[in-house]
């Protein structure tokens, strides 16, 4: 029989038992909940700035943005929980605790590495480190490259585009004017700013990539701004817009004949190998590359289309039509249109067919020159009357873009498509 007197000093020792218990089970979580804000904000953060499965298809840049913000901080106080813990408790795990606790933390030391240093947007696609150019005579590129090309004070600039897909963005001034020359092969978009906001010139740097658009910050306001819109997503200056800047997009050799003085963007040599990867990127549309599919004019999100957009309304013209047909005559949003492809079926042209408050309508002869019906007057893709009735006579341009199907439809849902029946 247990003697009375002794049932206190069981209790207390229970007690103390359950206590030890209680300190034993509860102290791992510790571990846990430091690798947690060690590792978790990093790898939500790449995955939606990254083009992962099923994150670009979320609508999360406030999150990310904001996000971004305590990633370090939860970091920090992730790794003291975690010193913390090796220091007063690692000591006591078991032999297969310490093995289970150092690989995860290892394998976390090697997904930080991934997520902020190998696949980190700025890292991955960095700007030229030597950027030169070059006249035609001392060019290196071939004639047959597209480029964006960029017209300010009478002096001219080519920005190859697979350099600008690689790099995504460069910074530079042509005629004495900044702009901000960009491009994202995700979405098929080249865009061209000026860099500057509130008076201010602003270095711009490459964030990753929402909605398969290219994301880039400002340096003062740290404001997010989408590339394919020049619209300021999330930040200080939410809903402001970069002024964009006019610009054409051509092969090489399209554009000299235009502009023979023109410079032009030479390779950078240290990364030619990411040059050479986009070496065919204009060349061949995913449905063309596609053999399971039988009808090469559906529409599918890779497809190219021309975009205009005209006091504040969008509308997408099929390109495959257009490359068969080389012209269209079409009138939107009063405005006439004529959208015409050159021989090299790279080049494309969008103009204004109204002339001193007559509209035109134009055809190719069977030089594949531009004529319009009414005055068979000559012109060329630079937009100018040279013979006939309106001899001196110039198109007015309208900007228009090439893009993929679905950047256009995502960030002009509004919008209107054109397809040759």
């Amino acid at each position: 029989m247990i003697s009375i007197r002794n049932e206190p000093a069981l209790a207390i020792k229970d007690l103390h038992v359950k206590n030890t218990v209680t300190k034993s089970l509860a102290k791992p979580y510790l571990f846990w909940i430091g690798i947690a804000f060690l590792l978790l904000p990093g790898l939500i953060h790449a995955y939606l700035l990254m083009p992962f499965p099923g994150s670009q298809n979320l609508n999360a840049i406030t999150i990310s943005y904001y996000l971004e913000k305590v990633v370090t901080p939860l970091r920090i106080l992730g790794g003291l929980v975690i010193i913390w813990y090796a220091v007063v408790n690692f000591s006591s795990n078991s032999r297969g605790g310490k093995i289970v606790k150092a690989s995860v933390l290892a394998l976390g030391l090697i997904s930080f590495y991934f997520t902020d240093f190998k696949f980190q947007a700025e890292r991955m696609f960095e700007e030229p480190q030597t950027v030169k150019f070059a006249n035609f005579i001392n060019n290196n590129v071939p004639e047959s490259t597209v480029i964006i090309g960029v017209v300010n004070n009478g002096v001219a600039k080519a920005y190859p585009l697979n350099y600008l897909g690689y790099h995504h963005k460069i910074q530079d001034n042509v005629g004495n004017q900044p702009v901000l020359v960009t491009y994202c092969t995700m979405c098929r978009s080249g865009r061209v700013y000026s860099p500057i906001v509130n008076g201010k010139r602003q270095n711009f740097r490459l964030v990753g990539a929402r909605h398969y658009n290219a994301i880039i910050e400002d340096e003062t306001t740290k404001t997010w701004w989408y590339q394919a819109t020049g619209k300021a997503a999330v930040g200080q200056l939410k809903g402001s817009q970069l002024q964009e800047l006019p610009y054409e997009q051509s092969t090489l050799a399209a554009w000299i004949s235009k502009h023979p003085g023109s410079l032009i963007l030479q390779p950078d040599h240290h990364y030619l190998n990411g040059y050479n990867e986009l070496r065919n990127y204009d060349r061949l549309q995913a449905v063309d590359k596609d053999s399971t599919l039988k009808n090469k004019d559906s529409l599918v999100r890779k497809s190219w289309v021309v975009g205009l957009v005209i006091n504040g309304h969008a509308k997408a013209y099929d390109w495959r039509q257009l490359f068969k047909r080389r012209f269209v005559n079409d009138s939107f949003n009063q405005i006439n249109l004529l959208l015409t492809l050159e021989k090299d079926s790279l080049t494309y042209h969008s103009f204004n067919r109204s002339v001193n408050g007559k509209v035109l309508h134009f055809n190719l002869d069977k030089s594949g020159q531009l004529t319009d019906l009414e005055t068979a007057s000559l012109w060329d893709w630079d937009g100018l009357s040279t013979s006939g009735i309106l001899k001196g006579s110039r198109l007015s341009k309208v900007q228009s873009y090439q893009e993929y199907w679905h950047s256009w439809k995502y960030f002009h849902p509004n919008t209107l498509y054109w397809k040759d029946l």
